[in-house]
């Protein structure tokens, strides 16, 4: 300030003491107009955008995995109108583009480009235990067994279109199809909601071993001899959400109903057509 003083001073009865206040003036004038628009640039800043990978487990790393425990709720038997609660664990572990690890099993990317996948599966098919409900007494059970398969996707903006198609080595011996849609997208900083669509198409091993009754099953269970042959035997519906409990602790839940069609749904082993399922658990993202 004591040099200001000094100056102005000096220059006070000069004819420069006009211009130099003119350009003081302007010198200000232009700051506080900066200073004006970085406050309004401020203020319409766009926030970061939404990060999905806080709901899947993907981080920075080249990996992620997101271990829990929760149960759910369904049919005891595909076509039973009586449910179980049976516990789901559950470990998600993915490895770059190319490896996912999940409780249905492997999957192995082998072809990405803008959005559309190419996969191998290797999985396994559970099967069917003859005390699973009254209506199996006298059919025999289905043995586990393993799966080997395909997958193509293409995604887009949160949605997923894709088709499946595995083959069961030994046990049923199936090769069943799918054709799906799925579309997640986040509402909050914390919550994600999806919702699916799901068509199921399977051969006639497959249609025989969880439909069908032989002479000798119909003997024995009372059923009427049925032949179930190749076809779309399911479409089903789902709904989920997935809500951050913390940044590493989260709960997912869903809920689904399928209905039975074609073969599959007159079967004399079927109950009800319609099976619906809910399934919840708590995760853990490392």
């Amino acid at each position: 300030m004591s040099n200001l003083r000094q100056t102005d001073r000096r220059f006070r009865s000069s004819v420069l003491f006009p211009g130099m206040l003119g350009v003081i003036l302007a010198i200000v004038g232009t700051g506080s107009i900066t200073l004006a628009a970085d406050d309004v640039a401020a203020e319409v800043a766009p926030e970061p955008p939404f990060d999905p990978g806080r709901f899947d487990g993907g981080t920075n790393r080249s990996w992620s995995l997101i271990i829990g425990a929760g149960g759910s709720f369904e049919p005891e038997y595909e076509g039973s109108k009586d449910f179980k609660v049976s516990p789901l664990p559950v470990f998600l572990f993915t490895y770059g583009e190319w490896l996912e690890v999940d409780p249905t099993g492997v999957t192995i990317t082998a072809f990405e480009h803008d959005g559309f996948k190419l996969a191998g599966r290797v999985g396994y098919e559970s099967g069917r235990d003859k005390d699973d409900g009254d209506r199996l007494r006298g059919l025999g059970e289905i043995d586990f067994a393993a799966t080997v398969g395909g997958k193509a996707s293409y995604s887009w903006m949160g949605l997923e279109l894709y088709g499946t198609i595995d083959q069961t080595i030994d046990g049923s011996e199936s090769l069943i199809g799918t054709i799906g849609a799925e579309y997640k997208a986040p509402v909050t900083e914390r919550l994600m909601l999806g919702a699916g669509v799901e068509a199921v198409i399977a051969n006639d091993k497959h249609m025989a071993a969880y439909f069908g009754v032989n002479a000798d099953q119909a003997a024995k269970s009372g059923l009427p001899e049925y032949h179930a042959k190749a076809g779309l035997k399911r479409v089903e519906m789902t709904a989920s959400a997935t809500y951050l409990l913390t940044e590493n602790w989260l709960v997912k839940g869903e809920a689904g109903v399928g209905f039975l069609t074609g073969d599959a749904a007159d079967s004399p082993i079927v109950e009800e057509k319609v099976q619906p399922s809910v399934s919840l658990f708590v995760g853990y993202k490392f």
